[in-house]
């Protein structure tokens, strides 16, 4: 793997590094996972075996959350996924102004998320927000917004998604860039049009960057706790409740570490499973482009 003990010595920071912020935290989860730690135990653990597994295969709770985590992350990503594109290509047009352009649209992603998550809070607010104030103008009546369980949820996939769509626009613009424009000419001498040239030049070459994006915003929107926890609490009636926000309320609130271990490591091996398939197809899309590439 390392082509020299110089190389080895270089990466030693980075892998005690890695080691420590993510290797001996999951290993501890582990431990964990496999002892009882509660208020009635005064919190010391006691060894259960595969107990906490069993209670985490039969907990209903766990695995509503986790569809609401899934749908949550489905909805949004795909969103980022068109919306990220779509400004990728205009910002990678020879407008005026195009600068200004780029460093605006990164700003919702710049802000911090609990304080996104306070100013759409703001926003949703029934009847005060600035949403059901024009709806009162207009004679409609106020949407309860942060009440209803079957919109709040939607509200949580808009908010992540004008908070993070910006960072999807940014790694496709970098793919765009890369993109010969020699390619568009030829395209376009041959009397292609712009919508046979996305999608036969700029897709297929931007499907690399198009699985980085995807497999980093799935990891992020499936891990999704902040935005969840400020804006609506995993309400109402826990319509909005993530797996990361079940997790922490079993630790902090219930003080069930062992349980609380449990469902991350559930949700991490999800996690790892969906990703990693990700990354597969990541991997063989690229190998076969440069496949492609290198034929004469």
């Amino acid at each position: 793997m390392f082509r020299s003990r110089q190389q080895l010595w270089l990466m030693l920071p980075a892998l005690a590094a890695l080691t420590l912020i993510f290797v001996l935290p999951i290993a501890h989860y582990l431990w964990l996972s496999v002892h009882t730690q509660t208020v009635l135990t005064e919190l010391k653990p006691i060894p259960a075996g595969a107990a906490q597994w069993i209670r985490l295969w039969n907990d209903s709770r766990f695995w509503q959350d986790a569809w609401q985590t899934l749908r949550f992350a489905g909805f949004s990503v795909t969103t980022e996924m068109v919306l990220g594109l779509a400004i990728a290509l205009l910002l990678n047009q020879p407008l005026r102004g195009k600068s200004s352009l780029r460093l605006i649209s990164l700003l919702p992603w710049a802000l911090p998320t609990t304080v996104m998550a306070l100013g759409w809070r703001w926003i949703f607010n029934d009847p005060y927000g600035p949403i059901n104030q024009a709806l009162h103008w207009i004679g409609v009546a106020p949407v309860a917004f942060l009440a209803n369980p079957s919109i709040t949820w939607m509200a949580t996939v808009w908010a992540d998604t004008w908070k993070t769509t910006p960072f999807v626009a940014l790694l496709l613009l970098a793919g765009l860039q890369n993109i010969p424009r020699d390619l568009y000419e030829a395209a376009q001498l041959e009397g292609a049009s712009a919508w046979q040239s996305l999608w036969r030049i700029t897709i297929p070459l931007l499907t690399p960057y198009l699985l980085i994006a995807l497999v980093f915003r799935l990891a992020q929107a499936l891990g999704v706790f902040d935005l969840v926890q400020v804006l609506t609490g995993g309400g109402p009636a826990g319509s909005t409740e993530s797996l990361a926000l079940y997790a922490y309320l079993n630790a902090m609130r219930f003080l069930d570490f062992g349980y609380s271990a449990t469902v991350m490591l559930g949700a991490f091996a999800g996690l790892i499973v969906l990703c990693s398939g990700l990354a597969g197809l990541w991997w063989f899309t690229s190998s076969r482009l440069s496949i492609k590439g290198g034929e004469p």
